[in-house]
């Protein structure tokens, strides 16, 4: 639940707002302060820089906290809008985090600048607020942290009362959310549920593929991966947004959902096991978009398909050798059965394909080499369209969500030629995967316009531009940021 939000257009005023404990001041980039308007705790500020032998300017690189003669906490920013949107969403973040960590109810944000600055520190502060602002679930008995419950802007008002912001911050937290779950919490039945609960609430027609159909449509490359587990309780959800008013572009997000990855027969060490259930957040990322697009009211029909599952050991798990038929009719030779993803990823792809969408985006936690290659700061992304791809790279810059197109040429694809199927799904090196792992998905969405993002910065210790969780949510922002290019 998002904290509520209160606009008032006049400056904060600390008399006025005498009980204000916890106090963010945003400002433009500048080396003097204000003549016209005396800014909350200005005198203090001074006497903090003077302490610290910092200049003005350099709270737009570290912001600075310090207690009020009242005992309020007032921390004291500016946003340099000539750096990068990531670097002006990471130093809000951290502003932010300096309030949040006293745990308060309540923080007042007092906005500060020109008429288009202020719009702007606006909708930056109040998103970032109530993505950090809102406690993640945990299973203690005495949770460290409880969430905002009111947020108080001063300086700027808006008229659709921050409709964008407030999507885009629902659909990130419902993608943490879901992904923060423990696996014996979220099972694909239980997903599912979930799932089904949701689009009830939120009124998208819900659809379900289950095992059985699956099996006796030809989905063998789905199946493979969910006959290892001991209950048949995996699944490829359809949900379906029909859009406000006329329905601009079709789009279909398909996303990955292994609720726990052991690695079946190829099983990881307990150091790779560690963490995999959260390789559903692909998943869960293309729900968080759908939620979002929902609730901001884009002029889109929107298809979200969901491979939900589980990659288990067990006598019927599948295993390397295997030669599986997927449900385009393309025979795959099994490398490794860690390469799961792929794998319920094909048979989807295909579902979503058929229906003909102007773009397919899917969104997979997938690979190992994709970190290695670029960390857990970027996420690198593939398109069979080149001007696709470069609007992804600009929906990455103004997101501050930022991502890295990576090849996929013709040739990587002799890697994966099979002397007894049409395809292997991967190599047994796996020393360029995230390029494999593209050029075999790519077999399943024919001449479609695609994006496949590999989902290397869903986790980044101690948070990621605008988000302050290790759990990241990438995926939402950026959707969202592109889809309103389209």
């Amino acid at each position: 639940m998002l904290a509520t939000l209160t606009q008032n257009s006049s400056l904060f005023d600390s008399t006025v707002n005498a009980n204000a404990n916890h106090i963010l001041v945003v400002l433009p980039k500048q080396e003097k302060l204000p003549q016209k308007n005396r800014i909350p705790g200005e005198d203090t500020l001074k006497k903090t820089l003077n302490r610290l032998s910092m200049t003005l300017d350099k709270i737009s690189e570290t912001p600075v906290s310090a207690n009020l003669d009242n005992g309020a906490l007032c921390t004291w920013v500016m946003v340099d809008t000539h750096k990068p949107v990531f670097d002006q969403h990471t130093v809000m973040r951290k502003a932010i985090q300096h309030l949040l960590s006293e745990n308060p109810t309540e923080i007042h944000l007092a906005i500060f600048g020109n008429n288009s600055q202020k719009r702007y520190f606006s909708e930056i502060a109040v998103y970032i607020a109530w993505i950090n602002g809102a406690a993640l679930p945990v299973r203690k008995q005495k949770p460290e942290r409880t969430s905002l419950t009111h947020i108080h802007l001063y300086g700027y008002r808006d008229d659709e009362n921050f409709t964008l912001q407030r999507a885009v911050a629902e659909g990130n937290l419902l993608a943490r959310g879901l992904t923060v779950l423990p696996p014996n919490e979220l099972t694909p039945a239980t997903y599912r549920e979930q799932i089904q609960k949701l689009s009830g609430n939120e009124g998208w027609v819900y659809q379900e593929y289950a095992l059985n159909q699956l099996r006796k449509m030809g989905a063998g490359a789905f199946v493979a991966v969910a006959q290892g587990s001991d209950t048949d309780d995996a699944a490829i959800v359809h949900l379906h947004y029909s859009g406000k008013n006329k329905a601009a572009r079709h789009i279909a997000l398909v996303g990955k959902g292994i609720c726990f990855d052991t690695g079946g027969h190829n099983l990881k060490p307990a150091r790779y096991m560690q963490g995999m259930h959260e390789d559903m957040n692909g998943s869960a990322v293309a729900l968080g978009i759908l939620l979002a697009a929902t609730r901001a009211g884009l002029p889109l029909e929107i298809d979200c398909w969901l491979a939900i599952a589980q990659n288990h050991i067990s006598p019927h798990a599948y295993k390397q050798n295997d030669v599986i038929t997927a449900l385009n009719g393309l025979t795959i030779e099994i490398v490794h059965t860690d390469a799961e993803g792929r794998m319920v990823l094909a048979d989807t792809l295909t579902l979503a394909e058929k229906q003909k969408p102007d773009i397919i985006i899917d969104f997979a936690t997938l690979t190992g080499s994709m970190h290695t290659a670029l960390g857990s700061r970027y996420c690198g992304i593939f398109s069979n369209q080149e001007n696709l791809a470069q609007k992804a790279i600009a929906a990455g810059k103004k997101s501050g969500e930022r991502v890295c197109v990576f090849p996929m040429d013709s040739d990587y694809g002799e890697s994966l030629e099979s002397d007894i199927a049409d395809i292997k799904q991967c190599t047994i090196g796996g020393e360029f995967d995230h390029i494999l792992a593209a050029c075999f998905l790519n077999k399943f969405v024919k001449d479609t316009p695609w994006i496949h993002m590999d989902l290397s910065a869903s986790n980044h210790k101690e948070g990621l531009g605008a988000v302050g969780s290790e759990v990241t949510g990438f995926g939402v922002n950026w959707a969202i940021e592109l889809l309103a290019q389209l």
